[in-house]
């Protein structure tokens, strides 16, 4: 297994990111680490880029969602490539309504807003245009979706991981329904709060993390393979980590796929896509998102393995293994 989190994250700020709404921020900071064997082109500009991208909980360390995979010789081979995974735009690591002090004056955006703050960066910090892959797990899934459809000429292949192309359903209840939770705090004073948090915040913080728990492993999981007591001890786990969330990074997060559809779009990928899922998933079951993507998508190819773990199951890549061999050794071996 590849070591992801011994890697130190760098910074690199763009003097300004330029939003769909019009909106501009000025000295936006990216948080990003590296990893892998660049190669460079004949005018010295990395070939065989890898970009991930992380799910709405995530940073520039859960590629080690994929970790199991990585190193020399694997099927994601750090000889071969080199894997450039960010901090995406909202997230505390990178500009967010909480790290650049904004709060609730920080400008909206959308899952292509997403895309193009990774796309300028990866363009400024190595002058790179060309990426020869992209991976994305959950939201991220919907970042890459995004850029084979916005940017087709830019990628060779895409992975998309337990991802789906639009929210819709009980998806986008469930961020309406967290949202609401952190809205209706008469303390939240419409993303204009005090710092630290005060206790109110703090408990509507843990109570959106318990809408959000429900979802994450198969229902198979919870029911037979789990105790209550188990499950009442593993969300208030997960409610106390929420504590190091900001509400307004949440809430913003939430918001930025409430409109992402990509169903007219899908059709103008060319990149090879490999769309993996998994049969347990609560948040993209493979028949409401997986099944009719691939319909949707010209060059594709379809995963679907079981897991108990359900949602966060894409850390089991070793069940599809052989497939995923077969899908990636043309652009690592190229």
């Amino acid at each position: 297994m590849f070591d992801v989190e011994a890697i130190e994250a760098e910074y690199f700020t763009l003097d300004e990111f330029k939003f769909n709404n019009g909106e501009v921020l000025k000295d936006a900071k990216v948080e990003y680490i590296t990893f892998g064997t660049p190669q460079y082109d004949e005018n010295g500009i990395i070939s065989n880029a890898v970009i991930y991208f992380h799910g709405s909980s995530g940073s520039c360390y859960s590629a080690r969602r994929i970790s199991e995979d990585m190193g020399s010789g694997e099927i994601f081979d750090t000889d071969k490539f080199f894997f450039i995974s960010v901090s995406a735009l909202g997230c505390p690591g990178s500009a967010s309504p909480s790290t650049t002090g904004l709060m609730n004056r920080f400008p909206e955006y959308d899952i292509e807003d997403m895309v193009n703050f990774q796309k300028q960066f990866i363009e400024e910090k190595f002058g790179i245009t060309h990426v020869k892959g992209l991976i994305g797990n959950s939201m991220g899934g919907f970042e890459v979706l995004t850029w084979g459809c916005v940017y087709q000429d830019s990628v060779d292949f895409i992975i998309s991981l337990v991802s789906s192309f639009k929210v819709g359903g009980h998806n986008f209840a469930l961020s309406k329904i967290m949202n609401n939770i952190l809205e209706s705090d008469p303390d939240y004073n419409d993303g204009a709060y005090d710092l630290p948090l005060s206790d109110s915040l703090k408990r509507s913080l843990k109570l959106s993390s318990d809408a959000m728990y429900c979802y994450g492993l198969s229902r198979e999981e919870y029911r037979n393979n789990m105790t209550n007591e188990e499950i009442g001890l593993a969300m208030a786990e997960f409610a106390e980590e929420s504590l190091e969330e900001d509400p307004n990074d949440l809430i913003y997060m939430n918001n930025s796929s409430l409109d992402y559809d990509l169903t007219d779009q899908l059709e103008n990928i060319t990149a090879k896509v490999l769309i993996i899922a998994i049969n347990q998933d609560q948040y993209f079951p493979p028949n409401l998102d997986a099944i009719p993507m691939s319909k949707m998508i010209k060059d594709n190819k379809l995963l679907i393995f079981d897991s108990c773990m359900g949602h966060v199951g894409s850390n089991e890549l070793f069940k599809v293994k052989d497939d995923l061999e077969e899908f990636i050794k043309e652009f690592r071996d190229n």
